[in-house]
């Protein structure tokens, strides 16, 4: 079977490949040392110069990452990681609008029919619900 080395032929998957390894490692590292609560709401990017990258939707993780940072790399020395220093960087994210929902109808058939049990379960909550809900529909 013949082998395809698809790095050789595209040099920029080589820089792709290596900044891929990189976030892995510096996702590792921040899963190892970060609490629990913390490392759900953030991520790590990189490691960039001894720098450890951390990325967070919101501003009070942030907040938090920052003020456990001495911790955090005392916690990163005792492990032997080679990383001075956290930086972290908020980023929202951006939402699509929300479209309007549109109520939906039901067919005159079945609204009908949401009357005839209604008047069979009149006096009780549930038949009171049902005629509000035929005579919304029609």
């Amino acid at each position: 079977m013949r082998q395809f080395n698809t790095f050789n032929q595209y040099p920029f998957l080589n820089a792709l490949n290596a900044h891929e390894n990189s976030a892995r490692q510096a996702e590792a590292i921040w899963q190892a040392i970060a609490p629990d609560n913390l490392a759900t709401l953030s991520r790590a990017i990189n490691i960039k110069n001894q720098k450890l990258i951390i990325s967070t939707p919101h501003n009070s993780v942030a907040a938090k990452i920052k003020l456990l940072t001495p911790a955090l790399l005392s916690n990163l020395k005792k492990q032997e990681y080679e990383v001075t220093a956290i930086q972290v960087k908020v980023q929202v994210k951006s939402e699509a609008p929300v479209s309007p929902k549109t109520p939906k109808k039901i067919s005159a058939h079945a609204a009908s029919n949401l009357k005839t049990l209604a008047t069979k379960l009149q006096g009780t909550p549930l038949g009171e619900a049902l005629s509000k809900l035929a005579d919304k529909s029609s």
